[in-house]
């Protein structure tokens, strides 16, 4: 069994989008986001796991993500991807979980990077999938303003009680080790959001 990590943006209530898009712009948490999602062992890369919208919310010149396999999944047996080496197609999260399984030896850390409904059901695996697990939650606490968002990720940290299972927030010590890159530390602020870089870890 392999581990995932989600990795997102969120409001103090969960908020993560509005209108199909981000509803705020901070170049230093993408910044942030694109290290974390990238850095890897020379001969190694990364996987991020992402639905079709949030493969769509990518500006097309942005995409495939580079020095990263993208793993799109959708329902939509009809839907075409850019033809690229390091993108690829799944009806399913299952299926997708099942290539990242099979290139184990290839990819160093596997992603799950949106929208809402991969969040929920990747934290759902607990208990589910023999595959993969969901043991770590990079969250970029966006704290003010209160932005008005549409799409929501699940509440992780209130679920917890329910499955028996406990979120831990790591040190930023911790948070620095496992990423391998400095990471500004308290609260940051840039164009008039404050947010705080959070790692959460699944106490199994």
């Amino acid at each position: 069994m392999f581990r995932l990590t989600i990795i997102v943006a969120a409001t103090k209530s969960n908020g993560i989008g509005k209108n199909a898009s981000l509803p705020w712009r901070l170049p230093k948490e993408m910044k942030h986001f694109t290290l974390a999602t990238s850095t890897a062992p020379e001969g190694k890369l990364n996987a991020v796991i992402m639905g079709r919208n949030t493969w769509e919310s990518i500006p097309m010149k942005y995409r495939p993500l580079p020095n990263r396999i993208n793993i799109v999944t959708t329902r939509n047996k009809n839907y075409e991807l850019e033809k690229n080496a390091h993108s690829y197609l799944h009806a399913d999260l299952a299926s997708a979980l099942a290539q990242v399984d099979s290139q184990a030896n290839s990819i160093h850390r596997a992603f799950v990077i949106g929208g809402a409904s991969l969040y929920a059901e990747s934290l759902a695996l607990a208990g589910t999938s023999s595959i993969a697990i969901v043991d770590r939650i990079l969250l970029t606490r966006i704290l003010s303003p209160n932005f008005d968002c549409d799409v929501f990720m699940p509440d992780f940290l209130g679920e917890k009680k329910e499955g028996g299972q406990t979120w831990n927030r790591a040190s930023h010590e911790e948070l620095v080790t496992w990423l391998g890159f400095g990471v500004a530390e308290g609260v940051q602020e840039e164009n008039g959001v404050k947010y705080e870089f959070q790692m959460w870890v699944r106490g199994l």
